[in-house]
């Protein structure tokens, strides 16, 4: 089959889970023998040059729109004022983009139309509208959920503490679920990625035909290395800081969590990397803390530490970095939410806890030798080879293009 991928950026370099999920995606029907044209919004943060997917072989296409969808304060005030599209979704709308769409459209045929989450959803209306009376061909649609957006803003506005923020993040939730709920149920069918984005996505009003197809990760990417060996007594958290569930997470570690533990077991260390990390974090810390920033390899700097944390308190969708993690053979403690989606169970192949104090006591099993890490972490591994291979994943999404062909 030709596939063409409507995606919101350009899905590298591989520095976070967005970039990975729809990367991974595309390498694993480019390796099923597929067609793959990717039409992908140019952002001003993550800007490529248009041959920087040129190494995924002559099967792939990249074909880039420039597109200005940095926040704006007139533009966002103009927007809670006067318009009933969101403001995140509003910001990745563009002519330019829609006619590069339209032109494809119009002068190739394509067998599958893949729009990568939400924020490319108000596409396929103004296509229809387009193409409604010239007789012109629109190949079968299908939408990849990679979040249910308006639960990110649920979750964070309920942890919000200042009362205008919370209002604003709670009105935000709100206009992104009835967005949601107009858009999503009019794609031929979902690809959803975790059982409980499912049901979200069923009480938005989606009936067509929808998969389960969970994120994928390249597990020869993502192996232990012998020669390696983790630093004992160490703990360490990875992901991308400027998306805001991860900040949140980390905030609330280092204030609620960290300052007992450090006092209790001084001998313990926390590394934290991931790309965006705000600058008042990359300050030299007493408490046994160290701030990596951006690391060339997740891979790499994941090998060299013990125990993994995601202190995730909000957010959707699910976790990259986890199943990474869990390919690698690490234990991890996570939250309940951070784990959400993925195939896993407490005290088997992960270890959950919601408060503080169990967290606390987690990190005490640890330190003192009481908790199984190596058991724990080799029952990931196997979790996440059966389970979030990238060849298994792509086969469902096979699975889904043949039930609306």
């Amino acid at each position: 089959m030709h596939i063409l991928q409507v995606s919101p950026r350009v899905p590298f370099p591989l520095h976070d889970g967005g970039a990975i999920g729809i990367y991974n995606i595309t390498k694993g029907l480019l390796a099923a023998g597929h067609r793959v044209t990717m039409l992908a919004i140019n952002t001003p943060k993550h800007h490529q040059p248009a041959d920087v997917l040129d190494h995924l072989g002559p099967n792939f296409r990249l074909v880039t729109v420039d597109v200005d969808t940095n926040l704006k304060p007139l533009k966002a005030l103009r927007n809670l004022l006067f318009s009933r599209q969101p403001y995140n979704v509003e910001r990745f709308v563009s002519n330019d983009f829609f006619g590069k769409l339209a032109t494809l459209l119009a002068e190739e045929k394509f067998d599958i139309l893949q729009f990568e989450g939400t924020f490319v959803a108000p596409y396929l209306p103004l296509l229809r509208q387009k193409l409604q009376g010239a007789n012109a061909f629109l190949p079968p649609t299908i939408v990849r959920a990679h979040n249910i957006e308006y639960v990110i803003w649920e979750r964070l506005a309920a942890g919000e503490q200042h009362p205008l923020k919370r209002w604003y993040l709670q009105h935000l939730a709100s206009r992104l679920r009835r967005f949601e709920q107009e858009h999503l149920p009019h794609f031929d069918a979902v690809a959803a990625i975790t059982e409980e984005d499912k049901s979200r996505l069923l009480e938005l009003g989606c009936r067509q035909p929808m998969a389960l197809v969970p994120a994928a990760v390249e597990m020869a990417s993502f192996q232990p290395d012998p020669s390696v060996k983790a630093q004992p007594r160490t703990v360490f958290m990875i992901g991308s800081l400027n998306w805001l569930p991860n900040l949140e997470g980390l905030d609330w570690l280092l204030r609620e969590v960290w300052p007992t533990i450090n006092a209790e077991l001084p001998e313990l260390e926390l590394h934290v990397a991931g790309t965006g990390t705000p600058p008042h974090l990359l300050t030299p810390r007493s408490d046994n803390v160290f701030m990596h920033g951006f690391v060339d390899s997740a891979a790499a700097f994941m090998r060299q530490y013990d125990l993994m944390l995601v202190p995730l308190l909000s957010g959707g969708g699910m976790r990259v970095k986890i199943i990474e993690g869990m390919a690698l053979g690490k234990c991890m403690l996570s939250t309940t939410i951070g784990a959400e989606g993925i195939a896993v169970r407490d005290g088997h192949d992960i270890v959950l806890r919601d408060d503080a104090a169990a967290w606390q006591q987690a990190l005490r099993d640890y330190y003192h030798g009481h908790l199984p890490v190596a058991v724990i972490g080799a029952a990931a591994a196997t979790t996440a080879a059966e389970v979030y291979d990238n060849r298994r994943v792509t086969q469902r999404f096979e699975t889904l293009y043949e039930s609306v062909k």
